[in-house]
């Protein structure tokens, strides 16, 4: 038999327990007074802004933002359809990162309390060296699908001599529309509301994907 070209495609993932967490939080307030409002919320984001640093210092958080001061005023309507006086209302937005998980509960769990703080989501992930430690074996096991495929099929064809002739992310070979994501990552969690919040991430799925072109003899 003549050669013949194979082409396949591997995968591989692996889910991976999270090492860091950021969660979301906004300082906000509202009333009539346009100054006295801002006055508030700078009062009562300047304890949290603390806080973050102190813990930032001890090494519990790994990093953390604060976005500027957002003012801005609206008059709502009554149930006659008439325009009361105006309504101002001020807000800081907060990001912080917990490589330690149970210290970010306790956290939230004081905070949650405080008229004026919305706590938000929290997006679970690595570090930056696991991140690429991970990866690199993912994307490694899926060439090793994408071998084993190809020489199955060679074999039964009845081929002894497997030789490879192109690896690739997804779609770099074949002639869809090249898509670049040789490895992706999922993660999802959240935290419970109650008096005394515990977070629990989800694990981390990492996968990847690669085509093969392979020459049989």
């Amino acid at each position: 038999m003549s050669e013949v070209i194979i082409t396949v495609r591997g995968e591989h993932e692996l889910r991976v327990a999270p090492e860091r967490a950021t969660i979301r939080l906004t300082v906000a307030l509202d009333g009539p007074e346009r100054e006295e409002v801002v006055r508030r919320v700078l009062a009562l984001a300047e304890p949290v802004r603390e806080d973050i640093v102190a813990r930032e210092q001890a090494g519990s958080v790994t990093a953390w933002t604060s976005q500027r001061l957002s003012v801005y005023g609206e008059r709502p309507w009554n149930a006659d359809g008439r325009k009361l006086a105006p309504v101002y209302r001020a807000s800081i937005d907060f990001t912080a990162t917990f490589a330690d998980i149970s210290e970010l509960s306790l956290w939230a769990t004081e905070l949650a309390g405080e008229d004026g703080i919305a706590l938000g989501g929290v997006d679970w992930h690595l570090t930056p060296e696991t991140e690429r430690e991970v990866e690199r074996e993912v994307a490694t096991q899926a060439v090793g699908v994408a071998v084993s495929r190809a020489q199955a099929y060679a074999e039964a064809l009845g081929l002894r001599t497997l030789t490879p002739v192109e690896i690739a992310d997804r779609g770099l070979i074949s002639a869809e529309t090249p898509t670049f994501m040789p490895v992706a990552m999922r993660a999802a969690g959240g935290f419970d509301a109650s008096p005394a919040m515990e977070f629990q991430g989800e694990e981390i799925t990492v996968s990847a994907t690669v085509e093969g072109r392979f020459s049989a003899s």
